[in-house]
């Protein structure tokens, strides 16, 4: 026999090139099992070595056989290359057969972290074709495969036999046990060209059980994101569409854009169609959706509307219903962004019903924007269209979508200059409008007992104006300084400059001006109706904080005083009724809008008058974790005319706490703990009474293996404003992880002033790695126990790598109150 023995440490330069050969076939096996190269690759599937790259071979000994041409590393084989490691008890190169082997506890780790491990590898130095005995591989997003024995023909195509795939990993304290769930073949095919894995005569077990078996099915390449074939398909079930099953197909047409369409098949209503086009460019993205039926039943949804059958006709002239929707985002720079999102549909509430993904939100704001942002300034100008997706299709008096603006456009700008101006911050903003309306939005006065509107005579109970029918326009600048200096005692003044100016223009129908003069009348004020008018508004402010610091061994407190006085001439036009009020209608008095100069929400209403706002904050943090904060105030009308006490077309300050001279008082506090506990309370009080005008409570706790929260809140009756009853309700949650993986959930809202449960929601769910598993149910009431109860079962499955199967809408705990 002819023969060498050396040592690893007396290597030569041929020994390094078969070593360095001998490892690049076996990386080149292992990476089409597990990172299979694109179409374009396939005639070249070696691992693309950087240049320059050094290899590190170690081993007891290297032994040449010269006689039978081989070259063989033993015991405690090393090779790093690359990035890439093989880690063997023994290899061997046959340049004879041209075919290498590695045996004894075969390890390969690729660069991108794909282990592969056997106990004998058999392959030829081309690596087109080979034999792995007893394989099993890891990806590097955390898949496996196992099989008895593994073949490779043609360089692209690894057959498993008698092959197990999973995404689940294995348990570490009994790694023979099942994992949740497995895919069991015969043979498991995985293909580097078509980029799929093909399982023959297979069997899906679910905790080591079979519960299904199939013949043959095929699954994208799980390295591939995208990838054309059919998605997990969608049951649903509704009373007024009957039970539905939905199955999407998926086109990968190409790495920047692609096509989703579905088809769901409704027992009651028929079958809808679905298509989504999305494309994706360098800088932003956009996608266009259809959807249509042919309904089988437009009756159906009668009986789902408050006014029973009563409310329209038995057949509906429109069976058709569709709608198409489109959004995009593209940044045009890196600081200019251009966007859409914009639904048009057949009726109010398609989208609703049928719950289109993406468009199914009860209130939807259809829009086209522009924005711009730098530093500290902002621009943005948007059109937008809001829907109310209500669920009656047919006449209701009280339907809301019908009343829905057009705003064309809208237009926001603030600067903030980046050097002091006169020492102090100069802030100015610009807003403007433009608002039109098809249908004329009114309020009526409801009757007591059945809270239905006054019809005897319409015209004459008109409450309150919430939306012109025509257009109306404003435009307005604002400006304003201010600048805080420190006493030596600590007390910080800051007085206040601030300037806003508005040209203003209105065209409203003959409806319109009849109802706002029937609403003056109701008031006993006067109706002032103008096409243009303009205002101006000069205020001179002074705030004086006095912060001071209390310390104590084991905690500190911040109690801060502090005052306000705003100088400012009476609202212009504020004794009259006509000017339209669209941006300021949701006004809250509380502890968080105390201090603020302008209380009201929005452009369309001016404070004026004289007014002082005086209160305190208070902050304290301790050693221990815990945290408090306070809140407490009273605002004053000083001189001048109260505007929260004018006249306003939906009445924004009555009852507001801020409507006589001397306001409610309104205060905060609230404490959190490191453990997950946290609690607040906030009120407004009768400044005279202390009677309890608003009130809202909320607690919390979060731990690991529960969670609560709870909400009660109480507004006392608002008429003018349109609440003219008490509203009292409170809200519970939980949430409990009472396993690892498993938890139960849910919550309800309970309705004081009706005596009803409006809403309650119960579920469990079960999740790990690989698996999730979810279940609830949702019953809503109608409080005033006209309509009948809404009850929501829900359910999703998810298999990571595989899909997701559910009701089309989906559950999870984190979705729910």
């Amino acid at each position: 026999m002819g023969g060498a023995v050396t040592t690893a440490q007396k290597t030569i330069r041929l020994a390094r090139l078969y070593g360095a050969t001998a490892l690049a076939c076996l990386f080149a096996y292992a990476l089409p099992v597990t990172t299979p190269a694109s179409a374009q690759e396939i005639g070249n599937l070696a691992p693309k070595i950087p240049a320059g790259s050094q290899m590190l071979l170690e081993a007891d000994t290297l032994v040449y056989d010269n006689d039978k041409n081989t070259v063989t590393a033993v015991g405690g084989v090393r090779i790093d290359y690359a990035g890439n490691r093989l880690v063997a008890q023994r290899v061997t190169y046959d340049r004879n057969t041209s075919r290498l082997i590695a045996s004894g506890n075969v390890e390969i780790i690729d660069s991108s972290g794909t282990k592969v491990f056997s106990q004998e590898i058999d392959v030829t130095d081309d690596f087109a074709n080979g034999f792995v005995n007893a394989l099993r591989v890891e990806t590097i997003d955390k898949t496996y495969f196992a099989a008895e024995s593994a073949s490779r023909e043609g360089g692209v195509l690894t057959t498993f036999n008698n092959g197990v795939y999973t995404a689940c990993a294995p348990c570490e304290a009994q790694p023979d046990r099942a994992p949740i769930w497995r895919i069991k073949a015969q043979k498991i095919i995985w293909n580097g060209t078509t980029k799929t894995v093909r399982f023959e005569r297979s069997r899906f077990e679910f905790f080591g059980f079979p519960i299904a078996y199939l013949p043959s099915f095929e699954i994208a390449d799980p390295t591939v994101k995208r990838k054309s074939g059919f998605l997990f398909p969608g049951v649903d079930y509704k009373t007024s569409l009957g039970a539905s099953l939905k199955i999407p197909y998926y086109f990968a047409l190409s790495p920047t854009y692609d096509l989703t369409v579905a088809g769901a098949g409704y027992t009651k209503q028929g079958f809808l169609g679905e298509a989504e086009w999305r494309q994706r460019f360098n800088s932003g993205e956009y996608s266009l959706k259809i959807a249509g039926i042919r309904q089988n039943d437009p009756s159906a949804f009668i009986d789902e509307g408050r006014y029973g059958v009563n409310s329209g006709p038995r057949d509906d002239p429109n069976r058709f219903r569709g709608m198409i929707g489109s959004k995009g985002n593209f940044d045009l720079n890196p600081r200019w962004t251009f966007g859409w999102d914009i639904l048009a549909q057949t009726d109010k509430n398609f989208a609703y019903t049928y719950k289109i993904d993406g468009y199914s939100k009860f209130n939807y704001q259809s829009q086209v924007y522009l924005t711009g942002l730098n530093d500290r300034n902002y621009f943005d100008l948007r059109a937008m269209k809001f829907q109310v997706q209500e669920d009656l299709l047919y006449y209701d008096p009280q339907a809301r979508n019908d009343k829905q603006p057009w705003v064309l456009p809208s237009f926001d700008y603030a600067y903030t200059p980046d050097t002091p101006v006169l020492g102090g911050e100069f802030n100015f903003k610009a807003n403007s409008r433009i608002i039109h309306r098809n249908e004329l939005e009114v309020a009526h006065f409801l009757d007591p007992i059945t809270h239905e509107p006054i019809t005897d005579d319409p015209t004459k109970d008109v409450k309150r104006v919430p939306g012109i029918q025509g257009n109306d326009g404003r435009l307005t600048g604002e400006a304003e300084w201010k600048r805080s200096f420190i006493t030596p005692g600590g007390l910080v003044v800051t007085p206040l400059l601030a300037f806003q100016a508005d040209a203003n223009y209105l065209n409203a129908s003959q409806e319109s001006i009849d109802a706002i003069h029937n609403m003056a009348d109701n008031l006993r004020v006067v109706a002032d109706i103008r096409s243009a008018f303009y205002r101006a508004m000069a205020t001179a402010g002074l705030e004086l904080r006095w912060p001071v610091l209390f310390s104590a061994t084991s905690s500190s407190h911040i109690l801060e005083p502090m005052a306000q006085v705003f100088a400012r001439p009476d609202e212009p036009y504020a004794s009259t009724l006509g000017r339209p009020n669209e941006d300021a209608q949701s006004f809250v008095f509380d502890a968080t809008t105390l201090f603020e100069r302008d209380k009201f929400s929005g452009y369309d209403r001016i404070e004026g008058g004289t007014r002082a706002n005086v209160g305190f904050r208070y902050s304290g943090s301790y050693d221990n974790g815990w945290a408090t904060n306070a809140i407490f105030g009273q605002s004053y009308q000083l001189a001048g005319r109260n505007s929260f006490d004018s006249p306003d077309l939906v009445n924004a300050g009555a009852f507001s706490g801020l409507q006589n001279d001397t306001s409610d008082f309104v205060g905060l506090v609230g404490i959190a703990s490191p453990n997950g506990l946290s609690a607040s309370a906030s009120a407004r009080l009768d400044e005279q009474s202390l009677e309890v005008r608003r009130a809202e409570l909320k607690a919390g706790y979060s731990s690991s293996p529960l969670s609560l929260a709870g909400q009660y809140a109480f507004i006392q009756r608002q008429p003018l404003y349109g609440f003219d009853f008490d509203r009292k309700e409170m809200t519970l949650g939980a949430s409990t992880r009472f396993h690892q993986n498993w938890r139960a959930f849910g919550s309800g809202t309970y309705d004081f002033v009706s005596g009803v449960v409006t809403k309650d929601s119960l579920g469990f769910a079960y999740d790990d790695e690989c698996f999730s598993y979810t279940m609830s149910m949702i019953t809503k009431r109608d409080p005033q126990k006209i309509a009948r109860d809404e009850r929501t079962f829900g359910f999703n499955i998810s298999f990571r790598t595989l899909g997701d199967f559910g009701t089309a809408g989906g559950t999870s705990p984190s979705s729910l109150p």
